[in-house]
């Protein structure tokens, strides 16, 4: 017996946790160095398999061999409207696995959670966006705007490769773009059983990557030395890593502390933040971090022998800056090195800032609510930097925005970059449902 019945349509809610477990296990690690970094093209041919089969034709563009980003547009039925740019990166950062408890690019399915290196930064929103609009077009469903599509390389070594090499070399693939959305943000803090504070990101600090460079009169290891190059950077770095910058808070901060102190019913005080900052758990290292400048020393080199004091030493130092501070953070870098060592910049990107207003932020708010009737919306500043510094070079107004509704227990923060790094299955679908309610309408 034959049955001449269609056959059932993926559920993109379902279909999600494939689409992401098919990317965790692409390695697109990007080490810095191209002759080292892997997977980018592979992961990008993945995306445009995936949309093909859909009847979505995108342009794969590589701005060195290997380094490839991938552009699509899907059609809105307002051709008047300016379009929507929805980009997402899909390097990741290196992973050790035997730090980990699952192997990195497995993507193993363990208790109620999707594992690997990229599952929250930020192969899961690549995965969930994919989803959508593959759902839309096998159901016929087409957004109320344009919306433009980038899957983009070297995210997490500065963009050079990828969101820079865009804008500089490709824009009029954005023609029309004038709001975009991206990564970490729209994912939620539990207060309580009832409610949860979803945070749209409105403002990210600026990305001023430096080294160090000392200088001193090589010679053997066993006799005295008064002119040592790793002695100085040494004392220049620890003075770095030891320094506190002072409070400084922004608009979008001022705006977040007032909703946490309304929610959990806090005074805030401007002169100490951080009290009230603490009392958030697993989200108060990034809200932390966007009440001053930081510096903190990730890397040192120096010396070819154990018995020779070398000529040269260099110390890499990533430091974020707020809106407006990043030549403020210079001064202050100067002073606390000293005359001897020199600073080289090896990223200076600015940080951002927008309003929490308009129809975006309004459709953005109206999704979550529908998906979860205890949710808050509220603006806050990433600590770190995304693509979006490449993309606001054309005008384009970017916020971040890859919902998630998480476990209250769960340290979101300590998952990016971070060992053992996963995203709760049930949140994956969340994301599904709230993008397809925001990109239809918004």
């Amino acid at each position: 017996m034959t049955s001449d019945a269609a056959p059932a349509r993926p559920d993109p809610t379902d279909e999600v946790v494939d689409l992401c477990r098919d990317l965790l296990r692409i390695d697109t690690t990007n080490t810095g160095d191209n002759d080292t970094s892997a997977g980018e093209r592979r992961a990008a041919e993945y995306v445009a398999e995936r949309l093909a089969e859909v009847g979505v034709e995108a342009e794969l563009l590589e701005s060195a061999p290997g380094r490839a980003n991938l552009v699509a547009r899907i059609p809105g039925t307002d051709p008047g409207r300016d379009a929507l740019l929805v980009h997402g990166h899909l390097d990741v950062v290196p992973a050790d696995p035997d730090e980990w408890s699952v192997h990195p690019f497995s993507g193993e399915i363990r208790d109620g959670y999707l594992w690997g290196r990229g599952a929250i930064d930020m192969k899961d929103f690549d995965a969930m966006v994919l989803a959508v609009v593959r759902g839309w077009q096998r159901a016929g469903v087409r957004p109320a705007r344009d919306i433009v599509l980038a899957f983009t390389a070297d995210e997490e070594a500065g963009s050079d490769y990828g969101a820079h090499f865009l804008a500089r070399r490709h824009r009029h693939l954005f023609d029309g773009c004038t709001e975009a959305i991206g990564e970490v943000g729209g994912f939620s803090y539990s207060v309580d059983e009832q409610r949860r504070l979803y945070l749209i990101e409105t403002a990210e600090k600026g990305i001023d990557w430096l080294r160090l460079h000392a200088k001193g009169r090589p010679g053997h290891g066993s006799m005295v030395h008064d002119d040592n190059a790793v002695t100085a950077l040494a004392e220049a770095v620890a003075r770095i890593g030891r320094h506190r910058f002072p409070v400084v808070l922004t608009d979008t901060v001022r705006a977040f502390l007032a909703e946490v102190a309304e929610v959990l019913d806090i005074e805030i005080d401007p002169d100490d933040p951080e009290t009230a900052i603490a009392k958030l758990g697993p989200i108060a290292n990034i809200i932390g971090a966007t009440i001053r400048n930081t510096a903190n020393p990730t890397r040192l080199g120096a010396g070819y022998k154990d018995n020779v004091i070398p000529g040269r030493a260099t110390a890499t130092i990533d430091c974020r800056s707020l809106p407006g501070q990043s030549e403020l953070l210079e001064r202050q870098l100067r002073e606390l090195v000293g005359p001897d060592i020199a600073i080289e910049y090896i990223q200076r990107q600015p940080a951002l800032e927008t309003t929490f207003d308009g129809d975006l932020v309004e459709a953005m708010s109206a999704a979550l609510r529908a998906e979860d009737p205890g949710a808050r919306p509220v603006p806050y500043m990433l600590s770190g930097g995304t693509d979006a510094k490449a993309f606001s070079q054309l005008g384009i107004r970017c916020f971040g925005f890859a919902p998630l509704r998480l476990p209250a227990d769960l340290n979101f923060s300590g998952l990016f970059h971070g060992i053992d790094e996963r995203v709760p299955l049930d949140g994956l679908q969340f994301g599904v449902r709230v993008l397809d309610r925001f990109l239809r309408d918004c």
